[in-house]
């Protein structure tokens, strides 16, 4: 289990563990192609074996960032998007967090498992549920996407149950684990053209080899 400090809890607002932030190129889901600047934060309890950032999940490994000091690095970028990743940020209470960004007139995008009730003030919110850990009820009704990792076949069945709960709006993705994407996206074209409510989603920044 991933060691998360005493000092670093749900109450904290005012500063947050950040692994790494970056001005690139919203590589997966609804704004594939978008400029964005994203801020992870360390910590994460939720284990996915095949995570390709699990130096992310020690809070204790990264340092404490006032989250004022985020928001002018986003608006020094020129960014007019901030994602908010991981890591696992619904450990956190990320209100300060978009309160900062929003001041500064700064779209405020969220990319969880949504393990923990959602805090803050979102403009998009990425809902991406994983097998190691079931979600928060709550975040059905606030997903704006919802993008599902098919790792093998019966992930499909998976994907079903979590779009029968999330709103009617919300936008549908499938998308393959990049270990497995030449044995799953043939799979995945295959769903999709079977069942169009779905779109697929793939990580073009690691075809474009950037962050």
């Amino acid at each position: 289990m991933p060691h998360i400090p005493e000092t670093i809890d749900k109450t904290l607002q005012q500063s947050l563990p950040l692994m790494e932030d970056f001005y690139t190129i919203q590589g997966e889901g609804y704004y594939q192609g978008s400029a964005a600047y994203f801020l992870r934060l360390g910590g994460c309890d939720v284990g996915c074996v095949w995570c390709d950032v699990k130096e992310s999940w020690d809070a204790a490994a990264h340092p404490l960032v006032d989250v004022s000091e985020m928001a002018a690095r986003v608006k020094k970028s020129g960014s007019p998007i901030a994602v908010i990743t991981g890591g696992e940020p619904v450990m956190y209470n990320l209100t300060a967090l978009t309160a900062a960004i929003k001041s500064q007139d700064i779209r405020t995008h969220i990319e969880t498992s949504g393990v923990y009730p959602l805090t803050g003030t979102w403009d998009w919110v990425c809902f991406s549920p994983k097998k190691f850990k079931a979600p928060d009820a709550s975040i059905f009704e606030k997903s704006d996407e919802l993008k599902v990792i098919i790792y093998n076949k019966s992930d499909f069945e998976w994907a079903e149950s979590f779009a029968a709960k999330v709103r009617s709006s919300c936008q549908l993705y499938l998308q393959p684990e990049w270990s497995k994407e030449k044995e799953m996206l043939p799979l995945i074209i295959e769903y999709v053209k079977a069942n169009p409510q779905w779109q697929i989603s793939l990580q073009v920044h690691k075809y474009m080899n950037i962050p």
